[in-house]
Order: C-alpha cells, then structure tokens, then sequence
C-alpha cells in the first residue's frame, strides 16, 4: 500500500529533535486544519534557509554570507576566541554576557565512538587561525559532558602548541542555589576546583 502524503508529512516532521509520532501527527493536522498559510510560509523559508545558509569560513557558525556579522564586525576584540560546541551556546553566551570577543563554533564535541574526531571539528582550521597569530586567550566554552571535557583538553593543548592561554568556563554551585540541593558530580567538581576569594 502507498505511503499517502500525510503520512510523508508526519514522516517529515519526525526529523525535529524532541518530536515523537504523537507530536508530529498534532503538528501536521493543526498545520492542514487550521494554518495552511503558515505552513507554506514555513515550507518556503525552510527551503531557503536550506539553500541559503552555509558555514563561516572564520568561525563556522552558521551565516548567510562567506564571514558572518560577528567576524566582520571592527568592535569586536580579536585577541579573544571562545571555542564553543554549537550556535545555540554562542547565541547563549552572547545574549547572557558581555562578551565581545569572537567565537568559534565546533557544530559538535569529540566523540569517537560517533565517528567524531578533530577533522569534523575544524580542528585544523582552528589551529591555523590559533597559528596567524593576534589570538591571546581562548576560552574553552564546552559543556560539562565526558565528551565536553575531552574536547576541552584537547582544545587546551591546540592552544599551548601554538602560545596562546587557554581559559575554561567556571563550573558549579549555581547562582542563588543551595548546597543541600546541588546534585553530587556538580559539588564535588565546584569543590575540587576552588579558588581564593578575591
């Protein structure tokens, strides 16, 4: 029996992250129920946000043109780079801080067993770029994972081979949390790497 068009649009719709049969069935009758405007809305900018929007050579971060906005900009200081494993943490860091260094995007962590290594990270692109020299600092943004804290490590060393100081996000207690309640790895962590109080 063939697969009606319906069912392809439910099909579709499952690629989303978080998004299940159940939820993709929702999301297709309301589209074709009730927001068929939308919908061709949607599919239009999809397929152009598909054609049109590549990579940064610079940093990797997702942009329209060949160097995106943040890398063209006069303001910001070049002698910071933060390594961080996606877009979304860029964007997190820029909306949440007063950052005004650039970035470096991974689109992803070291994980081998994922058949993810240096190269699909850019890794030697970062090394070049760490290389022309003017990079005094890069902070290493990646999230507390196994995987993140391998990649932090190796991103530390690229960093050293090349006379720049590595730097990495504090991690912890959170602000405003109460020890009783904070989870054991993240304690001990924030415990093991104390600091003197200014």
């Amino acid at each position: 029996m063939p697969v009606t068009l319906l069912e392809q649009l439910i099909d579709a719709l499952r690629i989303l992250p978080g998004v299940g049969q159940k939820t993709a069935q929702r999301m297709a009758y309301h589209v074709l129920e009730r927001e068929r405007d939308g919908g061709r809305r949607l599919s239009e900018t999809l397929a152009s946000a598909i054609e049109r929007i590549g990579h940064c050579t610079r940093c990797r971060d997702f942009s329209e043109t060949e160097t995106c906005a943040t890398c063209a900009s006069a303001s910001r200081d070049g002698h910071q780079l933060c390594a961080v494993e996606s877009p979304a943490d860029r964007l997190a860091i820029e909306q949440a801080t007063g950052y005004r260094g650039l970035y470096y995007v991974l689109q992803g962590r070291l994980s081998p067993l994922d058949g993810i290594g240096p190269a699909e990270l850019g890794l030697d692109r970062l090394a070049r770029r760490l290389a022309e020299g003017g990079v005094s600092e890069l902070i290493i943004a990646t999230n507390p994972t196994v995987e993140g804290e391998a990649t932090a490590h190796y991103l530390a060393q690229l960093a050293r081979q090349h006379g720049v100081r590595p730097s990495r996000l504090a991690h912890g207690v959170p602000l405003g949390g109460e020890l009783e309640y904070v989870d054991r790895g993240t304690l001990s962590h924030a415990f093991g790497s104390r600091g003197d109080m200014p």
